[in-house]
């Protein structure tokens, strides 16, 4: 996993993404979801595009539970933006680079 991806927890979600200074693409995922690993490296290559503009954090929905049920995660991927510690936008399952691309655009 890139060094520019942040994978957090119930406990370090508020300091890794409601306090970030930049805006956080929040992927909430699963290792025995299948379009999750499809995403992987699509997230992989914005965390290095977008470094020092966007951050991505990852929440493993099966370790996570208390942050998947806040913010009301039903399926997944599930991918938030968060600017300035709320969520802006959301858009759920695997998406091409060129729509998550244009998801980061229009919210950072």
């Amino acid at each position: 996993m890139s060094g520019n991806i942040v994978n957090t927890t119930d406990t370090n979600f508020e300091t890794d993404v409601l306090k970030s200074d930049v805006p956080v693409l929040v992927d909430f995922w699963a290792g025995w979801c299948a379009p999750c690993k499809a995403i992987a490296p699509v997230l992989e290559a914005l965390s290095s595009e977008y470094e020092g503009k966007v951050k991505i954090v990852k929440v493993d929905v099966t370790s996570c539970e208390a942050t998947a049920v806040n913010y009301n995660i039903r399926n997944i991927p599930a991918l938030l933006m968060f600017k300035n510690g709320e969520v802006v936008a959301q858009q759920v399952g695997a998406v091409p680079k060129s729509k998550l691309t244009a998801f980061i655009e229009e919210h950072i």
